[in-house]
């Protein structure tokens, strides 16, 4: 059965990766972005939005449906960072990361479970972070948005249970994307030598995961926050 998976935040980086990842095995991919794509493939279909603009979301979903059909997974990949002490963060900060992490998740998730309860099937991907559980000094807004993140997967994986949907979350070490690419090595290396495996993350770790929690044997599993590199 050819699966139809949603990603969002995929212009670059882990998202932009994802989507020829899984259109390489098959895989028929909805991305979007704030930005157009430059990714050309008869599969691929592209939204350009912001994730937090609640009607232009239901007015994807809406073409969605009419033009493709379903969604069958969504991997809520888009998201932002800031690194900020708490003295020194403005409110458009945290407006800005809670925006997109929080409330373009949270939005994704809603519109694609409705999708997905009339199947009795969907799998939902989040995406948290190991700044949450290592409490990350200059991340105080951004590991919060994804503890928020952590909230939601934990509770909608009870509610969304009984339509055979599984929510689940990934929370990525740093990954060579734009999203870290500002920050000093020298904060860098010592966030690595706090994870039990010292080094950065790579797109593979990422997929890894991803191809387990949706395969049909994963219907088991709902509610897991997975940390990589051992926080």
């Amino acid at each position: 059965m050819n699966k139809i998976i949603l990603i969002t935040g995929t212009s670059k980086g882990i998202g932009r990766y994802l989507c020829e990842y899984y259109l390489e095995k098959g895989f028929t991919i909805v991305g979007c972005s704030r930005s157009e794509s430059s990714l050309k493939n008869e599969n691929y279909t592209h939204f350009c939005l912001n994730v937090s603009d609640e009607k232009k979301v239901k007015e994807m979903f809406h073409t969605i449906k009419k033009e493709i059909g379903t969604v069958d997974i969504l991997i809520n990949n888009a998201g932002i960072a800031s690194m900020n002490h708490v003295l020194l963060t403005p409110m458009s900060t945290l407006e800005n990361i809670f925006s997109t992490n929080v409330f373009g998740t949270y939005l994704f998730l809603r519109e694609a479970a409705k999708v997905m309860m009339k199947k009795k099937w969907g799998r939902i991907i989040n995406f948290a972070t190991v700044a949450t559980p290592l409490k990350l000094e200059g991340e105080a807004i951004y590991a919060s948005s994804k503890a928020a993140v952590k909230s939601i997967t934990e509770v909608s994986s009870k509610e969304l249970a009984e339509y055979g949907i599984t929510v689940n979350a990934i929370g990525p070490t740093p990954i060579e994307t734009d999203l870290i690419r500002s920050v000093p090595k020298e904060k860098m290396d010592a966030l690595i030598q706090r994870q039990a495996i010292k080094r950065l993350g790579e797109f593979r770790d990422v997929s890894n995961v991803v191809d387990f929690l949706i395969q049909e044997e994963s219907d088991f599993i709902t509610g897991q926050t997975i940390y990589l590199g051992g926080v």
